[in-house]
């Protein structure tokens, strides 16, 4: 993890900026701005589009959507950029609202009408929004539940990067996002050797049943986070079936790890949550469990195993790459301390 770089920022933005278009206004979401937010975002971000039914889901459902949040620049009857404020009405858990925190999960500008500082007018007037709300800490981009990306990706977004470091806000860390291409894949001999060796001092690796969902839950939510509890109930809820899981017990019957695919948005290539807890790493339990999971995986016809966030250096990331997974991008989780 990266430690921010000591820093004062102030509360609100005050260095001048070029002018905008001169009839460009920025003001809250209003109905009929949605398909117009979808094609502009598509033109300004290419790397990372977004469907109608993913902002949807993501932004306009999210039960922490407010519309006077999400800051929509137009020009004309034209959307030309955007910057979505979001802060917590409803609890990610108990009872919560983190009270000083707020999140932007994205801005963009349409390129047609950069230059002319509307990037910084965008973001500063959703810093305001958020600083009128109480809300003195503010992360790009790492809003749970319904994050797009988990942080700034600043090759392929330099001038953003730019821009959100002239606004005050620090590194936090780093997230690596990895892939692993499944073409050919089976399950090495050593890893077959180590799940037979588990199985025989009592250990058990299957899907779990409907009942073994309790201590699942409990497990994802209690010893990991939260947002993988939220995930894996929704998904499953929606109809994604128990063998997109593999659980593992120990000789004592405890559930103590599981990994998963198709958590997300119903995509069967997109692995996680997995975890196991921490008395059982280095017992290659862990690794035992992502490779049955690509097995599946494999199985069920998938040509790629992919995820957005581990850090690169945790025990997660080493047992990655020694897997085959590589990282395909970074995201810098960004974060502002804004003076009370």
């Amino acid at each position: 993890m990266t430690d921010p770089a000591p820093t004062a920022p102030p509360r609100t933005v005050t260095e001048p900026a070029p002018a905008a278009p001169p009839r460009t206004v920025i003001r809250g979401f209003r109905p009929g701005d949605g398909p117009r937010l979808v094609e502009t975002w598509r033109r300004s971000a290419p790397a990372d589009p977004v469907t109608p039914e993913r902002f949807r889901s993501l932004v306009l459902l999210d039960a922490n959507f407010d519309p006077e949040g999400l800051r929509v620049a137009v020009d004309g009857d034209r959307v030309v950029g955007a910057a979505y404020a979001v802060r917590r009405l409803t609890p990610m858990s108990g009872t919560d609202l983190e009270p000083e925190q707020g999140w932007i999960p994205f801005f963009f500008v349409d390129p047609a009408v950069r230059g002319h500082g509307l990037g910084r007018r965008l973001l500063t007037e959703a810093l305001d929004w958020l600083h009128g709300h109480g809300r003195t800490r503010v992360d790009f981009a790492s809003y749970t539940p319904y994050y797009l990306l988990p942080g700034l990706d600043a090759e392929t977004y330099p001038e953003a990067g730019k821009l959100l470091d002239s606004l005050g806000f620090r590194v936090l860390y780093e997230a690596a996002a990895m892939d692993r291409s499944l073409v050919g894949y089976r399950l090495p001999e050593d890893v077959a050797r180590r799940r037979a060796e588990l199985t025989g001092t009592g250990h058990r690796f299957a899907a779990p049943t409907d009942d073994d969902l309790v201590p699942l839950l409990a497990l994802a939510g209690h010893h990991f986070t939260a947002d993988w509890a939220r995930a894996m109930r929704a998904c499953l809820a929606s109809g994604t079936p128990l063998d997109r899981i593999v659980a593992a017990w120990d000789p004592a019957g405890r559930l103590v790890g599981w990994a998963m695919h198709g958590a997300y948005d119903s995509l069967d290539e997109r692995f996680g949550p997995f975890g196991v807890l921490e008395e059982t790493r280095g017992t290659g339990l862990g690794k035992v469990l992502l490779h049955l999971v690509l097995e599946r995986m494999r199985a069920r016809g998938c040509h790629n195993a992919w995820f957005l966030w581990t850090g690169e250096r945790s025990p997660a990331g080493h047992l990655y790459r020694a897997t085959g997974f590589t990282t395909t991008r970074v995201f810098r989780v960004l974060r502002r301390e804004a003076a009370g």
